[in-house]
Order: C-alpha cells, then sequence, then structure tokens
C-alpha cells in the first residue's frame, strides 16, 4: 500500500510542480483507477501550505494506464485564498494524461453539523466472509491477485458478485472495507488511501441490478469520472462500511453513489462515479 502511495519530487519547476510515482502491477496490465487517483490527490496535497485538508476532488479518466510505465503528476496551484485551495492535477504516461483531477483544500473551520444516517441491518464484517476466503478456491490469475494482492481486505453484504450474479436484482449494496497493513499517523496518507479504496466496487450495484456479475461474457467496464468528498477523518485500517447505491444507467453509462461511514456510524465521506457498462443485451 506505502508503495503505492509514494510520489518521487522532480525538482522540475515552470508554473507546475511534478512529482513521479509508480505504477502498482495489476494482472490486466491496467493501472488502477484507484491508485492514479491517490496518487494525484497526494501530490496536489504536498503543494498546499499550513494545516488545509483535501475536501473534495473531480476527476477523469482519460486513458487506460500502462503499469509496466510510471507515472508523471503536474500539479497546477490555481488558487490559494483565506481558507481555501484550489488544485489541478494531471497524470501523465509518455507524454499524454490519463487522468485529469481538480481538488479543493481548506482550513478547519467550525460550522453547521449534520450528517446522513448509516443504515441499520448491515452486518458485520466479522461475520462476513473476505475477498481472500471467497476467491481462494478459484485457480485464475486475477482471483489470485484479488485474493492475495490487494492492500485492502473486501467484505460484502450481501454476497459479492465476482463469479456469480446476485439472487435478488437490487441497485445497492454495502462493503466493509479496511486497509491489511497498518499505516502511519499521517491524516494526508489516510485521505489519499481512502480515495484509493473507494475506486474498488463502486459500480458494482449497476451490475447487480440487472443480474451480473464480473465475469459475464462480453462485459466492459471503465471509470469514465470519479467525484469524492471528504467529511471527516477516519483510519483506513481500521473498518469501514460503504454503502453504495446505482440509480441509473443507460446508453452504454451507469451512475454510482456511496457513503462511507465508520463502525459506529460517523459519515466519513460521499462518492459519486459514472463507468461505461457496455455488457450483450439478453433480456
Amino acid at each position: 500500500m506505502l508503495q503505492a502511495l509514494s510520489l518521487a519530487d522532480t525538482g522540475a519547476r515552470t508554473t507546475e510542480d511534478v512529482f513521479t510515482a509508480p505504477s502498482q502491477w495489476m494482472p490486466q496490465g491496467r493501472v488502477f483507477g484507484g491508485q492514479v487517483m491517490a496518487q494525484s490527490v497526494l501530490a496536489a496535497s504536498r503543494t498546499v501550505e499550513g494545516e488545509r485538508a483535501i475536501h473534495s476532488m473531480h476527476g477523469y479518466f482519460l486513458r487506460p494506464g500502462d503499469v509496466a510505465e510510471p507515472i508523471t503528476f503536474s500539479v497546477d496551484r490555481i488558487h490559494d485564498g483565506r481558507s481555501f485551495s484550489t488544485r489541478r492535477t494531471q497524470a501523465f504516461q509518455k507524454g499524454v494524461p490519463i487522468l485529469s483531477m481538480i481538488a479543493s483544500f481548506q482550513d478547519d473551520d467550525p460550522g453547521l453539523d449534520h450528517q446522513a444516517t448509516m443504515p441499520e441491518g448491515i452486518p458485520q464484517p466479522e461475520d462476513l466472509p473476505s475477498a481472500a476466503e471467497v476467491l481462494a478456491p478459484i485457480d485464475h490469475p486475477v482471483a489470485r491477485f484479488w485474493a492475495q494482492e490487494r492492500p485492502f481486505d473486501l467484505r460484502h453484504a450481501p454476497d459479492p458478485i465476482y463469479f456469480r450474479s446476485a439472487e435478488e436484482r437490487t441497485a445497492h449494496q454495502a462493503v466493509w472495507f479496511r486497509a491489511l497493513d497498518a499505516l502511519p499517523d499521517d491524516p494526508e496518507l489516510h485521505r489519499a488511501a481512502l480515495a484509493y479504496a473507494s475506486d474498488y466496487s463502486i459500480l458494482e450495484p449497476i451490475l447487480r441490478r440487472h443480474g451480473k456479475s464480473w465475469i459475464t461474457p462480453g462485459l466492459k467496464m471503465a471509470s469514465l469520472d470519479h467525484a469524492m468528498w471528504w467529511h471527516r477523518h477516519a483510519r483506513v485500517d481500521d473498518w469501514l462500511c460503504y454503502v453504495q447505491e446505482s440509480p441509473n444507467a443507460i446508453g452504454g453509462r451507469g451512475l454510482s453513489l456511496g457513503r462511507i461511514f465508520t463502525r459506529d456510524g460517523m459519515l466519513v465521506a460521499s462518492v459519486a462515479q459514472e463507468g461505461m457498462v457496455r455488457v450483450p443485451l439478453d433480456d
């Protein structure tokens, strides 16, 4: 996990700050979107002075990334105001952008405080099988990677749709997750890691609603854009509950919304992602 979120300052200075980072190996050869988002968040954070923390980001996935190539991040310091700072980060490989993101940072200011309530009846993570337990019997390189190499433990409620469709066609699910390894006490790192994990399962409610699984023949999926709002600080090496739903799918695209809660019901973040979802229409 820490290797995937490592950045090196190149020392280059024009009107932008430039960083480089490695690509984490993935079995399909494409960079995981959550990785490049998290690295973009960290790169932008490195250019913000003082204690201002990221509270929102909006990013577009422009091209698939190549895991065999490092990634260069250029950060444009768009604005620094009295309470807010705005940064634009572009992630490049081979001279072309693969992700473009704008993020906003804010001082820790007092203000009104309310939040949505965590849904009731979600099983606790200890009562659910881990992804490693679900995928261990499957002799396939992608299954082995998901089971053994991902830096997060994911536990679905109801059952995951890795290899079979859901019994009930509902457009919602909950996923408990936490980092497998303890992370340093660095709030910036935890916020970036939260962005990383937010990309794992957010489009699954679209498949669940239509009785599809990840191995549906002819399925093609790709993240198009991702928006995220950080509300309250939480550690990603503690259990977090990601409540997800899909309000719409049309035109080969699907929209999913998510809310991330701590175990005791504190709302940590909200997420929205639209993805390309193409599947043969047989019903």
